[in-house]
């Protein structure tokens, strides 16, 4: 027998494609949902101080299936929590990326701002904390530098 809830993942997912925050609010929206809060991580044109000039995004083979069993479980510990629909929509690049494109996008639509707020800011850092990605930083200078291998 499965766990009641209100919680529905809409998506959780690793793309090649592009992400947008319009394309994760569009997903979520619904007639019970008073707030709708979004997250949206770009690249940056720095980084400690040096200039960036794009980046590279590689996820372990397991990673897709990490990130569903991470909303998967964030779902679990809050079910029972919400009398309205909570609806959830994340995505992770893979990939070349460029400076301003978005690399992690998160919606949440609750029935309160509360609530939204919490669950998509928790899901952001379980996101970031436990997906196995790794990014590959290209500098202005010609130096390369990875980001989360061997952590």
């Amino acid at each position: 027998m499965g766990i009641e809830t209100n919680f529905e993942v809409v998506s959780a997912v690793l793309s090649a494609e592009p992400i947008s925050v319009d394309q994760a609010i569009r997903a979520v929206e619904s007639d019970t949902a008073g707030a709708v809060v979004s997250f949206s991580g770009v690249v940056r044109n720095h980084d400690d101080g040096k200039a960036v000039d794009r980046l590279s995004y590689s996820a372990h083979p397991t990673a897709h299936q990490v990130m569903s069993d991470v909303v998967a479980q964030l779902v679990a510990e809050h079910s029972g929590e919400a009398a309205q629909p909570v609806r959830i929509w994340a995505a992770h690049r893979i990939g070349m990326l460029e400076i301003g494109d978005p690399a992690l996008v998160c919606a949440v639509a609750a029935a309160h701002r509360g609530q939204a707020f919490a669950v998509c800011s928790e899901l952001v850092d379980r996101v970031k904390e436990q997906v196995p990605i790794w990014k590959e930083q290209f500098f202005s200078d010609g130096t390369v530098e990875w980001v989360g291998a061997g952590e």
